[in-house]
């Protein structure tokens, strides 16, 4: 089937076309497993009369589903970024010619941010260049010897901040590669009518803004994390130089303002996440915070505790969430506890080897190694909160982490970083420590683990918690609304959501060190 007749199929059996959404996903459902990918499945088998569509942005295009597909999902596009070099031909001659004046407009709007016309110099020419991928002339024409000679004429205009840094003919060759491949998502045939729900910001949105600028397709970003936020951190430890980095980085900057302006409607997993997308120009009353939910009854009490002290960790064996913290922390519990363990459950994604092996040997290095196990993957997630007398999140970013609500939901004590939603999620029952602070999170765990009795009255107060206010049927019924509130044309102005005007100085301190600035700043 074409990617064509795919995204305009007839929608399942009982389901009403204007009820049809379009789920836009990156490196997640239904290829990986992971916390965005659970919260996609528990939406499509939450609403099994309501017809969903995938676009899924993946690594090479040769992914297994991770999930099978319940019969309401009537079909996934599966768009390779770094697959094989889409087939097409080069734009020549005068077609060539507008092309590169194109081109040369959109990387000025990546490398002047105090420009008063970036943001609309970046969207006229994220469509016109998305016309020219539709056409299957994109990649080929910025790989030509011309393009590559305007993105070193742009860099080494005298006012462009990177030309200090000498860009060479490397720096062109990987920035134009990097960009490319970003790219690649212009090529999807947007969908046309229903809905269109970005479930992450940055790539997987550009489907979505394409739909709704050819076809007026109503786009619902909703963010988990803060994908912009991830990528400043990504990017502050790559191996890449600075004229590269400030390419990549102007380019993610513009893309989440353009989706935060065309969103009918930003549902963020998170009041932190919220501060991010007004400061990216998204006017209040187009955002509404929905927690993720679990159902409490797929996550009873845990039961016993482990007989020796035991600390646990699930998720995804992944540099953003920080296990050689942890496992620092760990080895200082060791110093008090020396019977203590630390059990890590969670599989590696592909390329994330090197990291388990780095943390690995930080176990053997600390003399932990042999009470540090890496489970890997485990069938019920369960047994991994049970495993322990507390559950650890050290992550240096999240959203509103399933793993931690899903501790809670099985009464489990439980200490986390201070990052995203975390503290939204535990309130009182739990205790939270700075990111990055292994001697912080260890004096937790050993508060903990030295005080059974409080450790049981926090895991029961932790599951009153979730019951109350973080239950899958609740996040359901929300998104429900919304998308039929959408597909009607409603409107999404309408009602202000009083999510509280959180205090914006922490935010402003956080994207001084990453050196941002306010939409509109002068540079």
């Amino acid at each position: 089937m074409s990617t064509r007749e795919l995204l305009h199929a007839v929608p399942p059996p009982g389901t009403d076309d204007q009820a049809v959404v379009t789920l836009l996903t990156e490196g997640t459902y239904p290829h990986q497993h992971g916390g965005v990918s659970v919260w996609c499945d528990q939406l499509v088998r939450g609403m099994p009369d309501v017809g969903f569509r995938v676009v899924a942005i993946t690594g090479t295009g040769q992914e297994a589903f991770a999930w099978e597909l319940p019969p309401n999902v009537g079909g996934v596009v599966s768009v390779p970024l770094w697959g094989p070099v889409p087939d097409g031909r080069a734009p020549r001659g005068r077609r060539l010619r507008r092309f590169l004046g194109t081109y040369e407009r959109f990387l000025l709007s990546l490398l002047e941010p105090g420009s008063p016309t970036a943001g609309e110099d970046f969207a006229d020419g994220l469509y016109a260049l998305a016309a020219r991928a539709r056409k299957g002339e994109l990649s080929a024409a910025m790989r030509t010897e011309e393009a590559l000679r305007t993105l070193t004429a742009v860099w080494n205009r005298p006012h462009i901040a990177v030309a200090a840094a000498r860009p060479t003919l490397h720096d062109a060759l990987t920035a134009t590669e990097l960009l490319e491949h970003a790219l690649r998502p212009l090529s999807v045939v947007p969908p046309e009518g229903g809905v269109a729900h970005a479930v992450s910001g940055g790539l997987a949105a550009l489907p979505g803004l394409m739909a709704h600028q050819l076809h007026g397709t109503p786009l619902l970003l909703t963010e988990h994390g803060v994908y912009l936020r991830e990528r400043y951190l990504g990017y502050r430890t790559g191996g890449y130089r600075w004229p590269v980095k400030s390419l990549l980085l102007g380019f993610f900057r513009l893309l989440a303002r353009e989706t935060y302006a065309r969103a009918a409607l930003v549902t963020p997993g998170n009041r932190y996440n919220r501060r991010w997308e007004e400061h990216g120009g998204t006017e209040p009353d187009r955002i509404r915070t929905v927690y993720n939910g679990v159902d409490p009854g797929a996550f009873p009490p845990a039961g016993p505790e482990p007989e020796l002290p035991t600390l646990t960790w699930a998720g995804r064996v992944d540099p953003i969430k920080d296990l050689e913290t942890l496992i620092r922390a760990f080895a200082l519990v060791r110093e008090e506890l020396p019977q203590a363990r630390l059990r890590l459950f969670g599989g590696t994604p592909r390329g994330g080897e090197a990291y388990r092996e780095r943390c690995q040997a930080l176990a053997e290095e600390l003399g932990t190694g042999d009470s540090v196990v890496f489970e890997g993957r485990v069938e019920d997630i369960r047994d991994a909160y049970a495993a322990g007398n507390v559950v650890m999140l050290s992550s240096i970013s999240e959203g509103f982490p399933f793993t931690l609500i899903e501790a809670m939901s099985c009464g489990r004590a439980t200490v986390s970083t201070d990052v995203g939603g975390v503290r939204e999620a535990v309130g009182d029952t739990g205790l939270v420590v700075p990111p990055r602070e292994p001697r912080e999170m260890a004096r937790a765990a050993l508060e903990l683990l030295r005080d059974p009795s409080r450790r049981v009255l926090m895991g029961e107060a932790a599951r009153l918690r979730v019951i109350e206010q973080f239950t899958l049927r609740q996040t359901i019924d929300t998104f429900r609304g919304i998308y039929g509130e959408l597909a009607a044309g409603s409107g999404t102005g309408r009602e202000r959501y009083a999510d509280g005007a959180a205090d914006g100085r922490e935010l402003q301190q956080e994207l001084a060190v990453h050196g941002v600035r306010r939409a509109g700043e002068a540079g």
